[in-house]
């Protein structure tokens, strides 16, 4: 009597993939073959996100930042503390974020500094909104420029609160002496987002022009940035 052995193959196992497998890829080339402007914010966001977390799907991350902070600009220009404290923002992360902020600052700041403010004024006014026009406090900034009304430097003069900041007009007079500067723009923000300047902001310029003329350094303008709109004394006529 003899007995059959019977020998049964193996159940091959097909790997399953994950669903986001392949999709890196083609959101790359996606933003390489077509307008950038036509992604939607997540996927930007996801594109930022790519090199901090080389393995996994980001897309979920990307969709929880702009459901915390609100929009992507308040992603970018979000305080580090609070990014760290959405789930899945790493070190990584955070750098990658504020790396793509600070380069868009970097490269409008240069467009501005190449030829004269008043041939750049909306290239200025984006510059501005970027870098102080989603601060939660109020700043007061003072750009220097030159005859050429070229830009020399932009400087940080006072840090406030949310709706106040302190400006100490000898000092703005003071630093402009010392750049070489024949004319200034005063800037600052209001967090709240209406650019009605209240009635400091209008006696505090008056008292920085006074101060100014007699020096031979005249007050181009006053800027209030807000996240969407602005106010120009000059435009207005108030100086």
């Amino acid at each position: 009597m003899t007995s059959e052995t019977t020998l049964e193959n193996p159940i091959e196992k097909k790997e399953v993939k994950p669903h986001y497998t392949g999709h890196r890829k083609r959101l790359r080339e996606r933003f390489l073959s077509s307008d950038p402007a036509t992604l939607a914010d997540y996927e930007m966001l996801e594109l930022i996100l790519f090199p901090a977390k080389p393995m996994g799907d980001v897309k979920p991350l990307a969709k929880s930042l702009l459901s915390t902070f609100g929009s992507f600009a308040k992603v970018l220009n979000a305080n580090p503390v609070e990014l760290l404290r959405v789930e899945g923002v790493n070190e990584a992360a955070l750098v990658a974020i504020k790396v793509t902020r600070h380069a868009a600052e970097r490269l409008l700041k240069e467009e501005i500094t190449a030829r004269p403010i008043v041939k750049s004024w909306t290239q200025l006014l984006d510059y501005l909104r970027i870098n102080i026009g989603h601060n939660q406090n109020e700043v007061f900034h003072i750009l220097f420029l030159n005859n050429k009304l070229e830009l020399i430097a932009d400087e940080q003069q006072q840090k406030g609160t949310v709706n106040h900041t302190p400006i100490y007009p000898r000092e703005v007079v003071k630093r402009a002496l010392e750049l070489g500067a024949t004319s200034i723009i005063l800037v600052h923000n209001h967090p709240s987002g209406d650019v009605t300047p209240s009635r400091d902001d209008i006696e505090v310029t008056k008292f920085i022009i006074s101060a100014a003329k007699p020096l031979g350094i005249a007050v181009h303008d006053h800027v209030i940035i807000g996240r969407r709109e602005y106010f120009s004394f000059k435009a207005k006529g108030i100086i």
